[in-house]
């Protein structure tokens, strides 16, 4: 009787998550028919007329399809590999820390970033990269010529995934805090007895202690490769640099809501979604079978 009273409470808590989800996720389904349709906005879902898969077609025969998947699966996949090393690194690192107080402070503020908003840290980027900037300002201290970062193809990439790693690693260090917190300090303890350097301490105990964390993040981020960053690269990019960082996301933005194509974009946003879900399903199929993770 308990168990069941206790139940009913679960499922009343999840009722307003689940209703949200509902309302905002599985309703706004329908909208995928746009994909199949010369969207009217008059018209409506309802009455505009149905033209199979032209634009998906479409989507392949325009010249930006290969930039915009290349950039955003480039750009993806470098944050990804960013997002592993830099984190654990600094991790290790952090943990190697003895003085209490200090370690605090250095992780208070490596996390501020995280919780700050891109409108906010783009504007912050803004400032540091202009011409009279503090980056440039060093570069001619140097004897150096002022880059433009943010309009140069050849730098722009590097800023989005740097800025990106800046905002991010100390957060995600905390996994690999936490997983580092997990080894048997004994065997620290028998290694040091053997005299092992600490090189050989991170390379025989640090790392084979964490890699099935090491593997299981690995996995899971296969689900993000079209995920560049919606959020940051808009509040970024300008016309000049869509060779080098127009991402899918932004594509669709401008296509769907700039240009009212709504069919194509739609469809560029169902592929999209379409191969998210089957790298998402792989990842995790991978992290169960490396790394004994599993869902359900």
């Amino acid at each position: 009787m308990k168990y069941n009273m206790f139940q009913k409470h679960y499922h009343l808590m999840l009722l307003p998550g689940m209703i949200l989800l509902i309302i905002f996720s599985v309703i706004p389904l329908a909208g995928i028919a746009i994909a199949f349709q010369d969207f009217k906005m008059g018209l409506g879902i309802t009455r505009s007329p149905w033209i199979g898969l032209e634009n998906f077609t479409y989507m392949f025969e325009l010249s930006d399809s290969r930039t915009i998947f290349f950039n955003t699966i480039y750009i993806a996949f470098m944050k990804i590999v960013a997002n592993m090393i830099v984190p654990l690194t600094f991790a290790i690192l952090l943990n190697e820390v003895r003085m209490q107080a200090f370690k605090r402070w250095v992780q208070t503020i490596v996390y501020l970033p995280h919780f700050l908003s891109w409108v906010i840290l783009a504007g912050i980027i803004i400032e540091l990269t202009s011409l009279d900037g503090i980056v440039n300002s060093l570069i001619k201290a140097f004897g150096g010529e002022p880059i433009m970062f943010l309009v140069s193809n050849d730098w722009f990439p590097w800023i989005v995934i740097s800025s990106d790693v800046w905002k991010e690693f100390g957060f995600n260090a905390i996994i690999y805090l936490a997983a580092l917190t997990g080894i048997n300090p004994t065997l620290y303890e028998a290694a040091e007895i053997d005299g092992a350097t600490w090189l050989q301490k991170l390379k025989y105990v640090t790392l084979p202690g964490i890699s099935p964390t090491i593997v299981l993040l690995a996995t899971l981020s296969i689900g993000n490769i079209l995920n560049a960053g919606f959020d940051q690269i808009f509040n970024l990019y300008n016309p000049l640099v869509y060779e080098s960082g127009d991402i899918i996301d932004t594509y669709v933005y401008r296509v769907g809501i700039v240009q009212a194509q709504f069919g194509l974009a739609t469809a560029v946003g169902l592929m999209k979604s379409v191969v998210a879900l089957l790298l998402i399903m792989v990842s995790y199929k991978l992290a169960s079978k490396y790394a004994n993770y599993r869902i359900f």
